[in-house]
């Protein structure tokens, strides 16, 4: 029997195929119906143009409908599906296509739609077996080049099984989708769970706060990053009446604020659900639809995934699942060096679990400060400088130290004194943990999810003791 992703998916589509998918910004519709032809015809379309079963596909395409399409007739010809970001340049890309071999490399999603529409639909989905590769996702390459994470049709299937039970959708669920569709979180997280449930979606090309409060009107659940969740704060029209609406907000790809989750709650009566995931293993932990969501916490493992932490109450992340990827793409040396002797992926993110088994990430292990012998963990720091007054958000790092090793900065947005967060920090933290030096700053680099990227900061800052 296959175990295409495309059928699995296209399985659980609404009977009735005229009900909505997606719900544009101009009043318009585009049926499941016409989602499913159209997904055919440009598989059509892609097989005319040599694409087989195990090729890639690399795409990097402005957000669209018809970029869903693609993406769906390219699991429906058992190809492999390459995202890219659409930020890439072109000497970025010509890495990942160096690195891919794909078929066929695609720019303009709705141009190849249009192409598409003199031919016949493609009816047979190819077979593929649950292990067989689905798409390749590169990460962000922090450390060194981009590696591609091969995901299985198995592996997405039973995420978006898992993530649709967890949040409870329904064919009478509505998503505001405003995230990019290059990454995990918009095109796996957010479309799986639609397809799986039959549910619509306010599809907005990118994020603009008075588009996203006016969709909130008709959605009933959110997904976002951070930087969502901060800017509609931010957003006079966002009202509790506005957010009243909804029955679920969503946020992953990076750390929540507590304060940001604090202030989401009082002005709207809703608990933001916090979530962990990665390119590796797509979600991995949810806070629960029932019972408590903290603040700060990603909640527990999903169903069928083994969670451990190795080396003490705070350790690195380990995991087993049925979601967990295959490897990277053609480098079976970094896959083996990912996995531990018993088969557990490390993740290389720190964190603890409480004795009920709730996970709290403490930040990335590359991301650990040694000072003169002493671990640091940059979050604990981060919580401590975040609740003072006239900071906004705080980055903490670790920069060559000629005595210490590394020496612990602080990189914070706000219009406190530098001088009076030092003060504060060693109030409250021992002295190997308090910043040698604070940074004030208009804004912190991110990646196209919000995430900081303590990498460039390390980079900026590495002089800071060591400059002759």
């Amino acid at each position: 029997m296959s175990e295409n992703l495309y059928e699995i998916l296209a399985a659980r589509f609404p009977a009735d195929r005229a009900r909505p998918c997606f719900l544009l910004s101009d009043g318009s519709a585009i049926s499941y119906g016409q989602l499913e032809t159209a997904a055919g015809r440009i598989a059509a379309l892609l097989r005319e143009r040599g694409v087989e079963v195990g090729d890639r596909v690399v795409v990097q395409a402005e957000k669209s409908p018809q970029a869903v399409m693609l993406y769906l007739a390219v699991l429906k010809l058992g190809a492999v599906y390459v995202p890219l970001n659409t930020a890439y340049t072109a000497k970025e890309i010509e890495y990942f296509v160096g690195d891919a071999e794909p078929r066929l490399v695609v720019t303009d999603a709705v141009a190849l739609e249009r192409d598409s529409q003199a031919f016949a639909p493609c009816g047979a989905c190819a077979p593929r077996q649950a292990s067989d590769i689905a798409s390749i996702i590169y990460t962000s390459g922090t450390t060194g080049r981009s590696k591609g994470a091969m995901l299985s049709h198995g592996a997405l299937a039973d995420n978006g099984f898992a993530l649709t039970r967890a949040w409870r959708f329904t064919d009478e669920d509505v998503l505001l989708h405003a995230l990019p569709i290059f990454h995990v979180h918009g095109l796996f997280v957010a479309l799986h769970c639609v397809f799986l449930s039959g549910a619509a979606m306010v599809w907005l090309p990118k994020y603009e706060d008075d588009a996203v409060v006016l969709g909130l009107a008709r959605s009933t659940v959110m997904m976002g990053v951070p930087t969502f969740y901060t800017r509609l704060l931010a957003n006079p029209a966002f009202t509790r009446d506005a957010a009243a609406h909804m029955r679920l907000f969503v946020c992953g790809s990076a750390p929540l604020l507590p304060s940001t989750f604090a202030e989401f709650e009082a002005r709207t009566g809703q608990r933001i659900l916090e979530r962990y995931g990665m390119s590796e293993a797509v979600i991995i932990t949810s806070n629960p639809i029932d019972g408590e969501r903290v603040a700060g916490s990603v909640g527990y493992p999903l169903p069928g995934v083994d969670l451990r932490i190795s080396g003490g109450d705070t350790g690195v992340i380990e995991i087993k699942g049925p979601s967990v990827f295959t490897g990277y793409w053609r480098n079976p040396q970094k896959t083996a060096e990912e996995f531990t002797a018993d088969g557990w992926f490390i993740t290389g993110d720190v964190g603890r679990r409480d004795p009920d088994g709730r996970v709290w990430i403490s930040g990335r292990a590359k991301d650990l400060i040694i000072s003169g012998g002493f671990n640091v963990y940059p979050k604990e720091v981060e919580l401590l400088i975040d609740e003072l007054e006239g900071v906004v958000e705080s980055a903490v790092i670790g920069v060559p130290h000629p005595d210490f090793g590394e020496a612990v900065v602080a990189v914070v947005i706000g219009s406190a004194d530098a001088e009076a967060i030092q003060e504060k920090a060693r109030e409250g933290l021992a002295a190997f943990k308090t910043p040698k030096r604070v940074f004030m700053v208009a804004d912190l680099p991110r990646n196209a999810m919000g995430k900081v990227q303590k990498n460039l900061l390390r980079e900026t800052y590495s002089g800071t003791f060591t400059a002759t």
